[in-house]
C-alpha cells in the first residue's frame, strides 16, 4: 500500500476504534449515568449493574486500544492532545476509577448509605467521561490553542476552564445524552417490568432531545470559522505540520460535504437512527431500538470526523501548525506493519466479543437478583 493510502486507512481505522468504544462502552456509561434516575430501588439498581457486569471491562478495552493506536499511528497528536487536555483526561481517569471499585464493593455491605454512595460513584463514572469526551470533540471544531517548535514539541497555551466554551458544552451535553439514550435502549433488551418501562420512556425522550441538540449543533457549526488547507507539500511523502498553509473560512467545516456529497450519509444516519430509536422504543422493540441507537451514534461521530477531515487537531493559535491526517503519521513501514496486524486481530476481537454478548443474552429480573444476592453485583 502506498503512503497516502496508509494515511487514509489509519484515519478510518482509528475512527472505527472510537466508534467501537462509543457503541460498546457507551451503553455501559449510559447505564451508569441513568443508575440514580431510573433505578428506584436497590434491587433495580443491582439489575442495571448486572446487565453490564459481564461486559463493561471488556468494552473499555476499545478505549485503551484507540489510545494505543493514536500513540503508534499519530504520535504528534498523542503528545499534543494528552498534554493539552491533561487535566480533562485526568478528570476522566479519576471518574473511571469509580467503576471497577464500585462494581466490586457496592453490594458487599447491606447498608443504604454505603450502597447509595457507590451508586453516585458509578453515576459519576458513567456521566463524567461521556461529558468530557463530547467537550473534547467540540474543542476540536473550535480550535485548540497550541503551537509547535522546529523539533515538533507542542506548547499548549490554554487552560482547563477555556475548554468549557459554549459550543463545547453543547457537544458535551449531546455526548452525555446520546450515551444515556444508548444505555436506555440496552436496558430495554435486558430488563423487564417497571424498570424496563422507565428505560423505554427514557430512550424515547432522549432520542428526541438529542435530535434537536444535534440539529442546533449543525447550525452552529455552519457559522463557525472552519479551517481550510490552502497549500501543502506532497502528501504522498513524509511531511511535517510546518509544511502547509491554512486559512480560516466562515462555514469552512461544511466544505467537505460539497466536495464529497457521500459524506452527507453521516448526518442522515444520525437523524434516521435517532428517529428509529424513538419509533422502536414506542413499539417496545428493545433490540431494534439498540441497533438504531448504535447507528445514530455512528452517524453523529462520523459527522464530526467528516467535518474535520483532513484535520485532526486544529490550532487556534497558529492555524498553519494544525495537525492533519497527512502530516502527523508515523513512517510508512510502521503504518504498513500495523495495518496488517490490525486486519488479522480486529476480526478475532470482534468475533469473541460477539460470542460473549450472545452467551450473556437474556433479561434480568429483580427476582433473579433477590435469589442470587450473594453471587451477583
Amino acid at each position: 500500500m502506498d503512503y497516502e493510502t496508509l494515511k487514509l486507512a489509519w484515519w478510518v481505522l482509528i475512527g472505527v476504534l472510537l466508534i467501537g468504544f462509543a457503541v460498546t462502552d457507551g451503553f455501559d456509561m449510559g447505564v451508569g449515568a441513568l443508575l440514580r434516575i431510573i433505578g428506584k430501588t436497590d434491587n433495580e439498581r443491582r439489575v442495571m449493574m448486572n446487565t453490564i457486569g459481564p461486559h463493561w471491562d471488556g468494552n473499555q478495552v476499545w478505549f485503551i486500544t484507540a489510545g494505543g493506536a493514536i500513540f503508534a499511528a499519530w504520535p504528534i497528536v498523542y503528545a499534543t492532545a494528552f498534554s493539552g487536555f491533561y487535566w480533562a483526561l485526568l478528570l476522566v481517569l479519576f471518574a473511571l476509577f469509580f467503576r471497577p471499585v464500585g462494581f466490586e464493593y457496592r453490594s458487599k455491605i447491606d447498608d443504604p448509605r454505603w450502597r447509595g454512595a457507590w451508586d453516585w460513584g458509578l453515576t459519576v463514572g458513567g456521566a463524567v467521561p461521556a461529558l468530557v469526551f463530547g467537550v473534547a470533540f467540540g474543542n476540536l471544531l473550535v480550535g485548540v490553542p497550541f503551537g509547535l517548535d522546529e523539533f515538533m514539541r507542542s506548547t499548549y497555551t490554554g487552560s482547563f476552564w477555556a475548554l468549557l466554551n459554549p459550543f463545547a458544552l453543547l457537544t458535551g451535553i449531546i455526548s452525555l445524552l446520546m450515551l444515556a439514550m444508548h444505555g436506555g435502549t440496552y436496558l430495554q433488551m435486558r430488563t423487564d417490568g417497571a424498570l424496563h418501562e422507565r428505560a423505554r420512556k427514557t430512550s424515547l425522550y432522549l432520542a428526541v432531545v438529542v435530535a434537536v441538540a444535534f440539529a442546533v449543533a449543525g447550525f452552529w457549526v455552519a457559522n463557525l470559522d472552519g479551517y481550510v488547507i490552502s497549500a501543502i507539500n506532497d502528501v504522498t511523502k513524509a511531511v511535517t505540520p510546518l509544511q502547509k498553509e491554512v486559512m480560516l473560512q466562515s462555514g469552512g467545516w461544511l466544505e467537505n460535504y460539497g466536495r464529497y456529497p457521500w459524506m452527507m450519509s453521516a448526518p442522515a444516519m444520525g437523524f434516521i437512527g435517532l428517529l428509529f430509536t424513538a419509533l422502536f422504543s414506542i413499539a417496545n422493540r428493545g433490540a431494534l431500538a439498540f441497533v438504531s441507537s448504535s447507528f445514530a451514534l455512528t452517524g453523529i461521530i462520523c459527522t464530526a470526523g467528516f467535518s474535520l477531515f483532513p484535520f485532526i487537531m486544529p490550532s487556534s493559535t497558529f492555524p498553519a501548525q494544525s495537525l492533519t491526517v497527512w502530516d502527523v503519521v508515523s513512517s510508512e513501514l510502521t503504518l504498513n506493519i500495523m495495518f496488517w496486524v490490525a486486519m488479522f486481530f480486529v476480526p478475532i476481537i470482534l468475533s469473541y466479543t460477539a460470542w460473549g454478548y450472545y452467551k450473556m443474552r437474556g433479561r434480568l429480573t429483580t427476582d433473579f437478583i433477590e435469589s442470587n444476592k450473594y453471587s451477583t453485583y
